[in-house]
């Protein structure tokens, strides 16, 4: 199907082929498509930007230190992984040793077990001595309180170790095969180093 366009006295008639028209769109289509396919594939090329276009490795030495860079970047990563559980513990247990300070007029602890209507009385048995002592099974999560010597350097860690992170996933995303395997690698020796510090769920 065509259709024309007529114009006035003295301008030149335009007409356009719907068929070529279309038939040069699915062309374009067709040709990011495959572009786009060719990405999504491993490839070894040296001359892979990193980051940006400046960052091309344009020989086999560039290429081994660029590896050499996403292997300590990813060391750090799981440092500061088990650097953020470090801290979170010695937090934890400051908050917990503000909890029990004892105060004027205030009922002891012991007494408010025993007075709890959830507390249960049990027999607890160690080496062969037995004590009667009171549990009560905390069901509701207590959330800690914010504060400013705590919450503005735990957002300051979780920013570092985010932005480390999408570095990385950068990286992989390349589809280089030794920015891959470097980026394993540096997994590997940081959590072979420092993985027994690192909190259960931490990536």
């Amino acid at each position: 199907m065509s259709y024309t366009l007529f114009q006035r006295h003295g301008e030149a008639a335009t007409t356009t082929t719907t068929a070529d028209a279309m038939g040069n769109m699915d062309g374009m289509s067709n040709g990011s498509m495959s572009g786009g396919m060719m990405m999504m594939v491993f490839q070894t090329e040296n001359a892979t930007p990193l980051y940006s276009n400046a960052w091309t490795p344009r020989s086999t030495g560039a290429y081994a230190a660029t590896c050499i860079f996403l292997v300590v970047l990813a060391v750090v990563a799981r440092l500061l992984l088990a650097g953020r559980s470090i801290v979170e513990a010695r937090w934890l247990d400051r908050e917990m040793q503000r909890r029990y300070i004892a105060a004027n007029g205030k009922i002891p602890l012991s007494e408010q077990i025993m007075t709890d209507p959830k507390a249960q009385q049990m027999t607890l048995t160690a080496n062969g001595v037995e004590e009667t002592v009171f549990v009560v099974a905390r069901h509701n999560a207590q959330v800690r309180p914010w504060r400013f010597s705590v919450d503005p350097l735990r957002a300051v860690m979780d920013t570092v170790i985010v932005g480390v992170g999408y570095l990385l996933m950068l990286a992989v995303m390349t589809m280089n095969v030794g920015y891959f395997l470097s980026v394993l690698a540096g997994v590997l020796v940081g959590s072979l180093a420092v993985g027994r510090f690192s909190s259960v769920g931490d990536h």
